[in-house]
């Protein structure tokens, strides 16, 4: 079983920078993908960036590309995701998700979900 524990949120101002990360345990990164999703209060939930499976490539929204990039640390078994240039609009609660995707902007193509860490971008 897959465990996946996120951490790296916080509040900081329009434009500023954190670095989330997922660090997984159970299974080694690498036999599956990585993705992140979050869900702003009242919205729907959105997915952010994937490290892809199906398609080998990592994957951004549109909304975030040029902004977030995933990185790994496979020692640590750890993938980040470092976000710059944030914006209010960034706000939510973002979590950290493992599986096979064949559609990695799909919630539904992944099985296990960390329980997720608030960010907070203030205008």
């Amino acid at each position: 079983q897959v465990q996946l524990v996120e951490s790296g949120g916080g509040l900081v101002p329009a434009g500023g920078s954190l670095r989330l990360s997922c660090t997984g345990s159970g299974r080694p990164f690498g036999t599956y993908a990585i993705g992140w999703f979050r869900q702003a209060p009242g919205k729907a939930r959105e997915f952010v960036a994937s490290s892809g499976w199906s398609t080998g490539k990592p994957a951004y929204a549109d909304s975030v590309k040029g902004r977030f990039t995933i990185s790994e640390d496979t020692t640590k078994n750890t993938v980040y995701m470092q976000m710059n240039s944030l914006k209010p609009e960034d706000t939510a609660f973002y979590y950290c998700v493992a599986g096979w995707p064949r559609v990695p902007s799909s919630p539904y193509e992944y099985d296990i979900w960390g329980r997720g860490t608030q960010v907070a971008v203030s205008s």
